[in-house]
């Protein structure tokens, strides 16, 4: 290495000058070829909405299809599966995500597996999926919430690990015709970022890094139920519209990327639904259908212009009875997700939320919800009469386990 130094102090200033200005050239041709390699990766999956309907690559989803009366046609059916890439920093809190086999924790473990388990879903016909960068409560439902899982530094930059997981995801949904609903913030964690500088950077720099990549099945959802707990008050329901519109103004070319945020209760505030692509709304808790079916024809009413209208959470999936929050949704063209989480005393594999997470469909929940899916958007080809006897099955078998006496 000394030899090569004196060979360069040995040279005239303007050979050294030209040499140097030579290598910089290569340095930024290579840069620029991985820029470019990169821009270039195919993509095969693009969200767009005309209306209130969703599209995919020009076609609209689930393209002629009706069901019992109801249009599916244009519909975005999902489930929140926001663990995808969830991780714990804090060491005093990850040993209560380890596996029941291994009896550690392991990320790159838990998104493997739910990358496997993606072409299921949507063989069945499942269209979308919510991911969220700092997760969700990895136990359902928290007071307290002393894990640290998040995608973002406290200066709002982006965690390289999480970032991996994530593109992995990304790549396999959009090969698979998939949508992700990609959340930003979640209300137990964005007190990781410092204050309101460090959110602005976190948004620019997670939107950034999709454009970047050219994902263009993602819908960014600013963060979960804005209307709860959040530290930093541009998260909140009167201030997060001017996030969804810094989204929708970041743009590579003529492309921007779909944006709203959710809200706990089923019913948005004007400044969002203004401001957003499309309405994004919860029925947790929302014991009577009726109540979607209302909520679903206020926010219409508030729509200066048609969006869709999507419930990307809802734990309440009783669907042996006749009236129930996912038809209910349906009847309005408004589309449905399923919230599962593992309930206390449950096997692992229950549930789609709380860590470790068995991302595979073998539950009975699972099955019948997956069914429902397969059912009513004509799914698994050819299929349909024993996905119907299946769902009956799986319905008979779990109304008789909830007759069962304590």
């Amino acid at each position: 290495m000394n030899n090569v130094f004196a060979k360069f102090r040995a040279m005239p200033k303007d050979v050294l000058v030209q040499s140097a200005h030579f290598y910089l050239l290569i340095l930024l041709a290579s840069s620029a070829g991985l820029a470019s390699a990169r821009a270039q990766t195919p993509r095969h999956t693009e969200v767009s909405i005309r209306g209130d309907d969703f599209y995919i690559n020009g076609q609209p989803t689930y393209a002629g299809r009706s069901w019992n009366g109801y249009r599916i046609e244009g519909l975005l059916l999902n489930a929140r599966m926001v663990q995808g890439i969830f991780d714990d920093s804090n060491p005093q809190t990850v040993s209560r995500w380890n596996y029941p086999d291994t009896h550690r924790w392991d990320p790159d473990r838990n998104t493997n597996e739910f990358i496997a388990a993606m072409p299921d879903w949507r063989k069945h016909g499942l269209l979308a999926f919510t991911l969220n960068l700092q997760g969700g409560s990895p136990e359902g439902y928290s007071h307290g919430q002393p894990w640290r899982n998040s995608a973002f530094n406290p200066d709002g930059s982006l965690r390289p690990e999480y970032l991996a997981r994530l593109s992995r995801i990304l790549d396999r949904a959009d090969e698979l015709g998939m949508v992700v609903i990609l959340g930003y913030f979640y209300q137990a964690q964005d007190r990781v970022l410092t204050n309101e500088t460090a959110v602005l950077n976190a948004v620019d720099n997670a939107t950034g890094w999709i454009l970047d990549h050219d994902y263009r099945n993602v819908i960014v959802e600013i963060n979960n139920e804005c209307d709860q707990h959040y530290v930093n008050p541009i998260l909140r329901p009167d201030r997060v519209h001017e996030l969804i519109t810094r989204v929708r103004n970041t743009a590579h070319g003529p492309f921007h990327l779909l944006a709203g945020t959710s809200y706990s209760g089923p019913v948005p505030n004007r400044d969002v639904v203004d401001a957003s692509d499309l309405i994004l709304v919860h029925g947790n808790g929302v014991k009577d259908p009726a109540r979607i079916t209302a909520s679903v024809q206020q926010i219409r009413t508030m729509c200066a212009e048609p969006k869709p209208v999507v419930f990307n959470e809802d734990d309440n999936y009783v669907f042996d009875r006749p009236q129930n929050n996912f038809l209910a949704a349906l009847s309005q063209h408004a589309s449905w997700g399923y919230f599962d989480y593992r309930r206390k005393g449950e096997a692992f594999t229950e549930g789609f939320q709380c860590v470790p997470v068995d991302w595979t469909i073998n539950s009975n929940r699972k099955r019948i919800f997956f069914n429902m899916v397969s059912e009513v958007t004509g799914e698994l080809h050819g299929k349909q009469q024993s996905v119907a006897d299946d769902l009956q099955k799986e319905l008979k078998a779990s109304a008789r386990e909830q007759a069962r006496p304590d």
